[in-house]
């Protein structure tokens, strides 16, 4: 299981990481065969790109009109047409990269080795560096005229995305044992939601830092450190009046955006995120079963485990279809309407799992090998 490999402790790492646990777990539970697909639908490829590889890092590009910018590990960051997959510009940052994609199209933003920060404007010159107190694994965010960064120390900055001058600083205190993942943060009008660990989802003012209000979604249970670790998984998604979040051993649940106030929440444990539509609610979970949940009320409309234990990425809605990826670089196409598997798309054979972009008609994958994959479903 992929959890085995993103577990982390500040005092206890060095004695979990050699436990008999964790290798039991990895071979346990063996990844569901591909069954024969008769008739669905066949994705065509409609361009790809390819990068280098992402190492231990999870690289999700950013979607900007139509622009995609995309980064590997090696330091380089890319502004691609989302269309054609054509190559605006390309850039060396100078660093050894571990998160990114954050960008609005004037500015854009990845993390570097050591906590190093590098922004740059969009045609791709440096526009200032900064340091953040610790390793940065999760794409900064640009927004409001702020650039958001989540340090694994749970410090969370905003800079002035012109320039750079730090605006303000709110640290969270983290548990014993979080996920080694990358908890995202989006933002939506004046404030920037951020995943937390230990199960919590924090909306932030953009313009001061404030609190705006914290909810928890997922409550650490169970007797020892590791049944405890709740983490929100992935990225936060905001629809209209709704924010929506899953966590690890913990639940799946939406709340109004501007209160926190509850809408509803269901048993759920996921180490990727969330999607969300007008009607549903999806949730790859950590078994490798794809749900659907009503949107309005969080009844399960479907559930799908042919997929089980394929280490799956965060889903995305696609027409009339939800897709998904797993480690072997396959991505796969479910009904919307009733989970039903309806057909598949190789890529190069790494794992997917950076969260899946849509642009357009594109429905675009980037591998931990570095594939950036536009496809498309006539």
């Amino acid at each position: 299981m992929r959890i085995t490999e993103k577990v982390i402790a500040a005092s206890v790492f060095a004695m979990l990481a050699g436990c008999s646990l964790f290798s039991s777990k990895e071979t346990k539970n063996l990844p569901a065969p591909l069954v024969e697909l008769k008739g669905g639908v066949t994705p065509k490829t409609v361009w790809k790109y390819s990068l280098g590889k992402a190492g231990t890092a999870v690289f999700t590009p950013a979607l900007v009109g139509d622009s995609l910018y995309v980064a590997d590990a090696g330091g380089a960051l890319v502004r691609l047409n989302a269309a054609t997959g054509k190559e605006q510009w390309h850039v060396k940052t100078g660093s050894d990269l571990t998160a990114g994609v954050g960008s609005d199209g004037d500015v854009t933003v990845v993390g570097g080795v050591k906590g190093v920060i590098l922004a740059f404007d969009a045609n791709g010159k440096q526009l200032w560096k900064a340091q953040a107190s610790s390793e940065v694994l999760s794409s900064p965010v640009v927004g409001g005229g702020v650039v958001v960064v989540r340090s694994v120390d749970n410090q969370i900055t905003a800079y002035e995305a012109k320039t750079g001058v730090k605006r303000w600083s709110v640290a969270r205190t983290t548990p014993a044992l979080t996920l080694r993942n990358a908890p995202g943060m989006v933002i939506n009008g004046p404030n920037v939601y951020v995943a937390q660990p230990g199960g919590k989802l924090l909306a932030l003012a953009l313009a001061g830092g404030l609190t705006r209000f914290e909810v928890v979604v997922g409550e650490p249970r169970g007797a020892t450190e590791l049944e405890r670790v709740t983490d929100i998984a992935g990225t936060p998604v905001i629809l209209e009046k709704d924010v929506c979040a899953v966590s690890y051993q913990g639940r799946v649940a939406c709340y109004d955006a501007i209160t926190g106030a509850p809408h509803w929440s269901k048993p759920a444990s996921s180490d990727v995120g969330v999607a969300v539509d007008q009607r549903f609610v999806f949730v790859s979970d950590d078994k490798g079963e794809v749900a659907a949940y009503s949107r309005e009320n969080g009844s399960n409309a479907w559930k799908n485990d042919k997929l089980a234990y394929r280490r799956l990425s965060t889903p995305v809605s696609y027409g009339r279809a939800v897709a998904v990826g797993d480690y072997q670089g396959y991505i796969h196409l479910l009904s919307r309407e009733d989970g039903a598997l309806l057909g598949r798309a190789a890529t190069d054979g790494s794992p997917i799992q950076s969260d899946p972009v849509i642009a357009g008609t594109n429905l675009i994958f980037q591998t931990q090998s570095g594939t950036v994959t536009a496809l498309a479903v006539e």
